[in-house]
């Protein structure tokens, strides 16, 4: 049997099962805890709302990009897969450390640890109550996605189905709200002055928020009917998404007021006290854990399919490239993901939301940049390619996303200044093990003949 192994992925996941995924990541702790800096930043109600609706608008446009790159290279490697094949193996790979290093095994350890931090609230086990509970979040929903892509996506399901059912409680909560809106904190002003760099700032936050539409990506080797249900899936999860996003702010206002919601270090919490008092805040503590691990559990499962197929392409990560017949899993590329995440959680700096955001974000938008790009680059160079789904209103719609893209790029460098850098610092350390990947692959190609074109 070749090194592709013991088996291959497999067209398993269902319409369903794939918005599931999506819903599942995209509608994580964020809406829970971000709302609160976007009002401190914005300051203004029906702005807020405006750059709420503003991050769907810039989603759709970047989700109908990602369906034509999704249904014409469909490949468990998503991103890493377009990247290369638009710029070469040197992009893709760079791509893939920055996944591996910087976008995917830190959020895997943020909300790992916002599982832990609620859960020590309702459990405490001592000091490092909140560490354990994140440890045993990530090898317990690793051990999960080894034993096999069945069981996640029947967990995930559930976990899925269980934490949309809580929010839509959260918003007929709000909605049935008739005391008054929460008087304001005197330490919170309204900023009175819309520019440029306040739509940017709230914007870092609103598509951090909206963040995980793009994990479609990695699924699309695995979905039945894959070229139609991915934009399927892609449009109905973000249409769904945004109507909720909006609903959830439309209340948070109603009841707490722009103030209430600037001055608030747990928006969702204050909302069901004043709805239901104590009750209602030890429900929102249920609702966060459990979307905590929804999160976590298809962040684990999306991230160790990247690694799968960097592996593939440079020998330095050939181990990672290994996938299991039994149980339809790439368990060496989670167990590794996994160690670097329990890594960043055991020794890692508990900054808080705003510093992982800061941290993440530039490299985010620059890979999503290029990908936008990639659109262009690919239509170009194989305009014979047969394209089950094209984006509409092309070339606005790819340009459009492309600009929203560059002016995110430059408004997270902007915003997170010292907290950039250090993000940018670690995708440069790639930088020295590309090199080694490249005299890899070059060694292997001058013993082996010319390189296979995708």
């Amino acid at each position: 049997m070749s090194n592709l192994q013991e088996g291959q992925p497999k067209q398993v996941l269902s319409l369903f099962d794939c918005v599931a995924i999506i819903v599942g990541l995209v509608i994580g702790v964020g809406i829970f805890r971000l709302p609160s800096i976007v009002a401190g930043i914005v300051g203004d109600g029906p702005l807020i709302l405006l750059v709420w609706l503003l991050g769907g608008v810039i989603s759709l446009l970047g989700a109908l990009c990602y369906a034509e790159l999704s249904t014409a290279y469909p490949s468990t490697g998503g991103e890493y897969h377009f990247l290369t094949r638009a710029y070469g193996s040197h992009v893709g790979f760079m791509f893939a450390w920055a996944r591996m290093t910087v976008i995917q095994t830190g959020s895997i350890a943020l909300l790992a640890y916002v599982f832990g931090d609620y859960a020590a609230q309702l459990l405490p086990l001592g000091e490092y109550g909140a560490t354990i509970y994140a440890v045993l979040a990530v090898a317990g929903l690793t051990g999960l996605n080894i034993a096999g892509i069945h069981q996640t996506r029947a967990t995930q399901k559930i976990l899925a189905s269980v934490a949309v059912f809580g929010l839509l409680c959260v918003i007929a909560a709000g909605f049935s709200f008739t005391g008054p809106v929460a008087p304001p904190p005197p330490s919170v002003e309204d900023t009175g002055n819309f520019s440029s760099a306040v739509l940017g700032s709230s914007l870092v936050f609103v598509l951090l928020t909206y963040g995980g539409w793009n994990e479609a990506a990695y699924i699309s080797a695995e979905v039945r009917d894959g070229r139609r249900n991915i934009v399927r899936a892609l449009l109905l999860s973000i249409g769904v998404i945004t109507l909720i996003y909006m609903a959830v702010n439309i209340v948070y206002l109603k009841v707490l007021g722009v103030a209430g919601i600037a001055g608030s270090k747990a928006v969702a919490a204050d909302l069901m006290d004043a709805v239901f008092g104590r009750t209602g805040a030890v429900f929102i503590t249920l609702l966060i854990l459990v979307k905590a691990l929804a999160s976590t559990n298809v962040t684990i499962f999306t991230g160790a399919r990247t690694n799968y197929a960097l592996g593939r392409d440079f020998p330095m990560f050939g181990f990672l490239h290994h996938w299991s017949a039994g149980g339809g899993a790439p368990v060496r590329a989670l167990l590794f993901q996994s160690a670097i995440a329990l890594g960043l959680i055991v020794f890692g700096s508990r900054q808080g939301v705003q510093t992982a955001v800061d941290y993440l974000s530039p490299v985010f938008w620059l890979f999503f940049l290029l990908t936008g790009i990639a659109v262009f680059i690919l239509r170009r160079r194989e305009p014979l390619l047969a394209q089950p789904f094209r984006t509409p209103f092309y070339p606005l719609t790819p340009a459009l996303f492309c600009l929203a893209c560059a002016f995110m790029l430059y408004s997270s460098v902007s915003y997170a200044a010292t907290g950039a850098l250090a993000g940018l610092g670690v995708l440069a350390l790639g930088l020295p093990f590309l090199a080694f990947a490249r005299r890899g692959t070059a060694d292997d190609a001058s013993e082996s003949g010319p390189p296979h074109t995708p």
